[in-house]
């Protein structure tokens, strides 16, 4: 026989249980709601450009190639242009990437306090100097600057394809246009730097020194390995403004067309947000939808190198540092 007995009813006088249900205020749902709608209208501007892009693009992937400006149709057209965007923005990540974050750990870890804020201050007003600004320093200044050096590159390293020479008396060639394109995504990746280093846990950096580390040590071993997926992330957001800049490089570049990796002659292909604004004041007609689907390409390009740094930082979004 079962001594189990089914709970009676609770007392008259006692007190109902507390819910466990959260209280929603109007506030939050005021605010939930505009969020979701913000992300659902960048979503929606997404998807509108890529259609347009798609609609105007479409007449030059169909049109034959003696209507596409060259006469070799739209692949041979736009292939120097997406050789030379990737050139120069390669070039650029390539000389900013080591020295933003050669900056960013002098702020964080060597720097006096003083200097450290101060030059954090310099560091991100470069990034608010206009494109054009940048443009016309690389052309006036750098270039005059840079012609000795191209000319020491042909006369002792001319046997290397990229400084095969003739030197360009200018100095308005691709290695320079790549250096101003590094000056500008330095405080992008500078900043995203220096903002991840001083997440380090300090209990890290603690026990590393602790353990006799010398401060490059513990750099070494805490500091950049916890700050790498956010190294990456820089690197990818500088080299997406790379690849979109358009005013300085049409400014410093002298354009020959076709594909070639001399980077210190006259003969430099172009890029494509150069091309665009440089041809697309005086375009008509077919030539219009050939530009626009140009931009369709660099919009794919720039989606791809995204994509990629996102796939990139999630693999590593659980690592700690102590691992």
């Amino acid at each position: 026989m079962s001594t189990e007995t089914s709970p009676g009813p609770a007392p008259a006088g006692a007190a109902a249980p507390p819910s466990t249900k959260p209280v929603v205020q109007a506030g939050d749902r005021i605010f939930s709601g505009l969020a979701k709608g913000a992300g659902i209208l960048i979503l929606v501007v997404l998807a509108g450009v890529a259609a347009f892009l798609i609609v105007q693009a479409a007449p030059a992937f169909f049109a034959p190639a003696e209507d596409i400006p060259g006469g070799a149709g739209f692949l041979a057209y736009v292939g120097p242009l997406i050789f030379g965007t990737l050139l120069a923005a390669l070039i650029a990540l390539l000389i900013a990437t080591p020295l933003a974050v050669a900056v960013a750990l002098f702020i964080t870890h060597y720097a006096p306090r003083r200097l450290a804020q101060g030059l954090g201050y310099l560091v991100d007003l470069l990034a608010a100097v206009p494109s054009i600004i940048y443009g016309l320093w690389g052309a006036g200044t750098l270039a005059v600057a840079a012609v000795p050096l191209m000319q020491w590159l042909e006369r002792y390293l001319g046997w290397i394809p990229f400084f095969a020479g003739p030197a360009s008396v200018t100095g308005r060639t691709m290695l320079v246009a790549g250096l101003v394109l590094a000056v500008m995504i330095l405080p992008i990746i500078t900043a995203v730097s220096r903002e991840v280093f001083l997440q380090t846990p300090k209990l890290h950096e603690e026990a590393a020194l602790a353990l006799g580390a010398t401060r490059w040590e513990m750099i070494r071993m805490a500091v950049l390995p916890f700050g790498r997926s956010g190294i990456i992330s820089g690197a990818m957001l500088g080299l997406g403004r790379a690849l979109g800049e358009t005013m300085a490089v049409a400014i410093v570049l002298s354009v020959s067309g076709g594909i070639t990796f001399n980077l210190i002659s006259n003969g430099n292909p172009s890029t494509i947000a150069a091309n665009i604004a440089l041809q697309f004041p005086e375009a008509s007609g077919l030539t219009v939808n050939v530009l626009i689907a140009s931009g369709l390409v660099l919009f794919l390009i720039t989606l791809a190198v995204n994509s990629i740094a996102r796939y990139i930082v999630n693999r590593r979004r659980e690592f700690s540092g102590a691992n």
